[in-house]
């Protein structure tokens, strides 16, 4: 029989109704209002096969991150997310048609933005990701589960859009012929970090893997950052990856689906402010790192951008999409903005020297 969400309180010792919170698209969310006051969350079994693995992940993080903000005199309950454990010990409860609920303490006076409204915004948040991958640059990354297996290994994300290209199992690649030829194009990128991590050059490190500006808590007041949420991709991998998906979307001045490519175009203000606010806070940054950061942006561009027409030519059958064209028109928008970064890159580099002194 399905628990109700009331029922499910019980095993986390909280017997008081919650209400429906967020805008979250992956997992169930809710508020119980008590003081203090908790999220419920219902993982997505859809989306995360295996929930045990995730919350191990999110516990073993969050209790290193809670260690640490209290050794540097920081506030563990508004530093970290803080899960709050099942009547018998779990970081999860397994409820009897196989649902995880997980709780954590709710942070007052702290909010998430959608869009970004300034650079200083966006400066604010990258200081919070910067000094979550700084605080977690001691942590064995190989003790975390891969929770989405080979996420960012470019070299697979390029080789399944060869097989797409060459399937072409609803007949789409003759439309898209200009789309496919910018991809293969740019195949000398899809190796680099791939390649360097493998190599040892670059450090395997904790990493978020969904850097947006709504996964950063900004406080109300003074709209400094708070804390880092939403750790469900939290795995092995490189900073790298973090960085350039996060100014993938910040650095861009429309939609994603924006048909419109006049109105798309790379912000280098944006740009800036973000790797400022990331390096400052991130002394553990190698010089490799700092050397592709803004290559990094290219490449999870041009990922996403190749995932979107993989998806296109084979019948739309990942992303979710409002009419047929609506994975054209998204990898359309990542590559006019890889076309913009390539024509920058050069500004983008010194962005990145000044900023590192």
């Amino acid at each position: 029989m399905t628990e109700s969400i009331r029922e499910i309180l019980t095993h986390f010792s909280i017997e008081l109704n919650p209400s429906s919170y967020g805008n979250g698209h992956i997992n169930d969310t809710y508020l119980v209002a008590t003081d203090p006051s908790y999220i419920l969350q219902k993982i997505n079994k859809n989306v995360f096969k295996k929930p045990e693995e995730v919350m191990e992940n999110i516990k073993l993080v969050t209790e290193h991150l809670r260690r640490k903000i209290i050794a540097e005199g920081g506030d563990p309950m508004r530093g970290t997310l803080n899960l709050i454990e099942t009547v018998d010990g779990k970081p999860f409860y397994k409820s009897n048609d196989g649902e995880y609920y997980r709780m954590y303490v709710f942070i007052d006076g702290a909010r998430s933005y959608d869009v970004v409204e300034s650079p200083e915004q966006l400066y604010q948040a990258a200081k919070a990701f910067g000094r979550f991958q700084n605080m977690l640059a001691d942590f064995p990354a190989e003790k975390l589960y891969e929770v989405i297996p080979r996420f960012h290994d470019t070299r697979k994300r390029y080789a399944d859009f060869l097989a797409a290209v060459e399937a072409d199992s609803v007949g789409r690649a003759a439309g898209a012929a200009r789309e496919i030829q910018f991809v293969k194009d740019r195949e000398d990128a899809v190796g680099v970090v791939v390649d360097d991590i493998a190599s040892g050059i670059l450090p395997v490190r904790v990493t978020h893997n969904d850097t947006k500006l709504n996964n950063v808590l900004l406080d109300e007041k003074t709209g400094e950052g708070v804390c880092v949420i939403d750790l469900d991709t939290v795995m092995p991998g490189s900073l790298l990856y973090d960085f350039g998906d996060a100014l993938r979307f910040a650095g861009s001045t429309g939609a994603e689906d924006e048909p419109d490519l006049n109105k798309i175009w790379f912000d280098l203000a944006n740009f800036e402010a973000f790797t400022r606010g990331f390096v400052e806070t991130l002394p553990s940054i190698t010089e490799r790192e700092l050397e592709l950061l803004p290559f990094s942006v290219k490449l999870l561009t041009l990922e996403c951008g190749m995932r979107f027409l993989a998806d296109y030519l084979s019948g739309d059958t990942y992303f979710k999409t409002a009419y047929p064209e609506h994975n054209l028109i998204r990898c359309r928008t990542q590559f006019k903005l890889i076309e913009d970064m390539e024509r920058k890159m050069g500004e983008m580099e010194s962005i990145v020297k000044k900023i590192a002194g």
